[in-house]
């Protein structure tokens, strides 16, 4: 008998019965959809609650409904529902504020659009950089979000497969390069004291400048190297070495954008220094950064492996800078690497920030 989703809200129940552990008999503030996104409504996210929480300090718990499967069972893998993992998101309270803020659930509905027409899943340790404010015309320094099990919601099991709760974090945009050089956990641990809960706040500074999350961070990189291996890059370009008759043979060419050149930097050392690879994933080539022994290049029609040692590395982050500009790497028959500025545009495309 095939029933309709009035009547079975079995994954629906589930989570409202793990809030109900959490809150009690609270009731959230709750905003659904008019018309189903499968039905061609604008928001993929069948709901989105809102909890007013008081510790450790005033905020709004929002969790959403409908990246996992809701009603009935439908996907194939029958030990997880749906994606597997509902999105929560914890923003500081206004002392007089009665209703979340509609940016908050907008960001949220962003994120299952992201998810529903890419087809990416986000895990706990995962980072996403906006390439602007989170909260749109504020004066925000966060500009990304980084992804960590909720603190007070462990994974349930539902009757369509087992939910794990995952939770926003608002990060600045150094705050990301740490986590990018190190890894996500062990950086907002390291934050903790400063974020209890993870709470995002909009006006808050940056932990990157705290000298204690400065340490953790420096040891963390050289205990566990970077978590990070690989980086979806706009600007990356590749063009072949060239040989031309009775004249100078032309070196290839690596083509990367200003605003990569220092996260590169960090990121290439501490991975080959643990003897891991790094991918820059581009439009039109991926590159592969690995370490070996012996420098040399292998190219194929979509992909160049680079292998490197610690000769071409430092060859490599020694005049890797943000600018503008072209240098040769010797141990790598000569490599050629320019660096392109980086155009920083807004919602409308309109160029705000150039990089280099």
């Amino acid at each position: 008998m095939i029933m309709s989703h009035e009547e079975n809200t079995s994954g629906w129940d589930a989570i409202d019965q793990a809030l109900q552990q959490l809150y009690g008999e609270q009731e959230p503030q709750h905003y659904g959809t008019a018309i189903p996104y499968m039905l061609g409504g604008p928001d993929p996210l069948d709901g989105i609650s809102a909890y007013a929480v008081d510790t450790p300090m005033p905020h709004w718990h929002f969790v959403t409904y409908g990246f996992s499967e809701l009603y009935d069972k439908e996907a194939e893998d029958a030990s997880r529902s749906g994606y597997g993992f509902e999105l929560t998101f914890r923003l500081t309270r206004a002392a007089d504020e009665t209703q979340p803020p509609a940016w908050a659930l907008n960001l949220l509905q962003n994120m299952g659009r992201y998810v529903f027409s890419s087809g990416n899943l986000f895990q706990p340790g995962d980072y996403l950089d906006a390439n602007g404010p989170i909260c749109l015309n504020s004066d925000t320094l966060l500009t990304a979000l980084a992804f960590v099990e909720d603190p007070d919601l462990p994974e349930q099991m539902t009757p369509n497969g087992a939910v794990q709760f995952i939770q926003m974090v608002g990060i600045t945009c150094r705050e990301l390069e740490m986590i990018q050089s190190w890894n996500t956990r062990g950086f907002l641990a390291a934050c903790e004291s400063y974020m209890p809960k993870y709470v995002t706040d909009l006006m808050r500074n940056s932990c990157a400048d705290i000298p204690s999350v400065i340490q953790a961070t420096e040891r963390g990189i050289a205990l566990d190297g970077s978590s990070t291996a690989i980086l979806f890059i706009q600007q990356l370009g590749w063009e072949p070495a060239r040989k031309k008759l009775l004249q100078k043979n032309i070196p290839a060419k690596l083509v990367l954008g200003a605003q990569q050149a220092t996260l590169l930097c960090s990121i290439l050392r501490s991975r080959i220094a643990k003897k891991a690879t790094l991918s820059l994933i581009g439009t039109d080539v991926n590159i592969i950064f690995e370490a070996g022994d012996q420098p040399s290049i292998m190219e194929t029609e979509r992909e160049v492996r680079l292998i490197v040692n610690q000769q071409a590395v430092d060859e490599l982050t020694g005049q890797l800078r943000p600018h503008a500009c072209s240098f040769e790497l010797p141990s790598l028959d000569k490599l050629q690497i320019e660096i392109v500025p980086t155009q920083i545009k807004d919602q409308e495309g309109n160029v705000i920030k150039t990089i280099g």
